[in-house]
This record gives C-alpha cells, structure tokens and sequence, in this order.
C-alpha cells in the first residue's frame, strides 16, 4: 500500500526527479532507468551489504513501512521477500516476493526479475541488474532497471517515478557504506 502513495506523491511531482539519475530509454512498451554510485568500499563490503537490503532499503518503499523486514537469498531462485508482520490478537504475518534472484556472482554481479513497487500489480516486469566494479578507493556500483509490458500507467510518468525510487535505494546502499570522494579535476593552468 505505502507503494502507492509513494507512486502518487513521486508522480505530482512531475519533473522533480535527481539529476543524477537517468530515464536512458523509453518506448510505448517500456523503460529502462540507470544510475550509478561509487562508494567508499570493496566489492566484497559492498556485496555484503547488497544482498542485506533490510539495513539499506527505504522504509517508505516496503509493503511493511520497514526495510528490516526485507531480504534477499543471493542464489539463482532465491527471493527479495519481506514478512508484513501481522496485526491482532493472533498476529499472522504476511509477505512479499519483490523479485527473484536471477544471477548471483559474489562481489561482481547481482540480476533479480521483477516489478516492483506498484508494477508488481501489472503485467509488466523488470529486469534489474546491479554490477560491481572495483575503482580506486573503492567500487563503482551500476544499478539498471529494464522494465517492460502492458502496466496501465503512462510511460513518461511512470519511468521518471521508478527512475527516482531506484535512484534512492541506491543512494541508500552508498550512503549506508560511504561514498566515494572523487578528487577534483585539477586546474591546468599554472598562477602567474
């Protein structure tokens, strides 16, 4: 449910989406967002936290209202789930498959299927992609989402919102590890 309020919300802001991030394709049957991060970390550290998305996640994108209650199982069929813990006098928990574990290659690659946030109640699926290159200082993290099929929604509107929450999430896993500080392009003239 909080999906949808946070679609709704990211949506009437139209065009308030992060310059870092980047709608790189569109077409009436789909989408495909990227960004990338370089954080302040090994491929190893930042595999270990990838596959950990409980301590990084965005509380307001889980069905839950809180990220501790999502994981990941880092194997080929293994699940981005979460528990809904449940409410009353005898509680009876819910949960949630976000996406499906496609390919695991430990401190290099990560490729789960499918829609999530509000495309998991659509037709439509995605392909997200999470690559780890190591750079100095750290890793170069490069997060793609692919998404295509029939999703009810319009294209321009709805590429811009999922490009902002996966921008977030992350910005959320670098942030949680530290980012990188690039140095500043040094000035080539010499003073006088």
């Amino acid at each position: 449910m909080k999906h949808f309020r946070a679609l709704a919300v990211i949506c009437s802001l139209g065009g308030a989406v992060p310059a870092s991030a980047e709608v790189v394709a569109k077409s009436e049957h789909g989408f495909v967002t990227k960004e990338t991060a370089s954080i302040a970390a090994t491929p190893r550290q930042v595999w270990l936290a990838l596959i950990k998305p409980g301590t990084w996640w965005n509380d307001d994108h889980s069905w839950s209202g809180d990220a501790s209650n999502m994981t990941l199982v880092p194997s080929a069929g293994g699940c981005f789930c979460e528990t809904i813990p449940g409410e009353g006098d005898i509680p009876l928990d819910g949960s949630a498959q976000h996406a499906v574990v496609v390919q695991a290659v430990p401190d290099k690659a990560l490729r789960l299927r499918g829609g999530l946030g509000p495309l998991q109640a659509v037709p439509a699926t995605g392909v997200l992609t999470v690559t780890l290159k190591p750079i100095e200082g750290g890793t170069l993290v490069e997060w793609e989402y692919n998404v295509g099929g029939p999703m009810g929604f319009e294209i321009d509107t709805i590429s811009k919102a999922v490009d902002s929450v996966m921008t977030q999430q992350l910005h959320g896993l670098r942030d949680h590890l530290g980012a990188l500080a690039m140095p500043e392009a040094a000035d080539s003239a010499e003073p006088d």
